[in-house]
């Protein structure tokens, strides 16, 4: 199976790697239409890790997220790791 798929794969890089120089090949993109098909396929397969981020209320990039700062020793404290 693995022979197989290397195979493909090699195949396919061949193809694309020689039809790069044949200016029949080079087709115009606009560049909106590419940027809509990068966010639909980007949405497509982030959909099950945006679904679970969403479901333990994880928002990753939250302007007023809470910092760990640590314990607060009293000041007089007698034994305090701190002395």
């Amino acid at each position: 199976m693995h022979v197989a798929f290397r195979y493909s794969i090699t195949k396919a890089f061949c193809v694309a790697f020689v039809m790069t120089f044949f200016s029949v090949f080079d087709v115009p993109v606009f560049w909106p239409i590419l940027l809509c098909y990068w966010i639909v396929l980007f949405v497509l397969t982030m959909k099950r890790q945006i679904l679970h981020m969403i479901k333990y209320k994880y928002i990753p990039f939250s302007i007023g997220k809470q910092r760990y700062t640590g314990k607060k020793s009293a000041a007089g404290s007698i034994g305090s790791p701190r002395d």
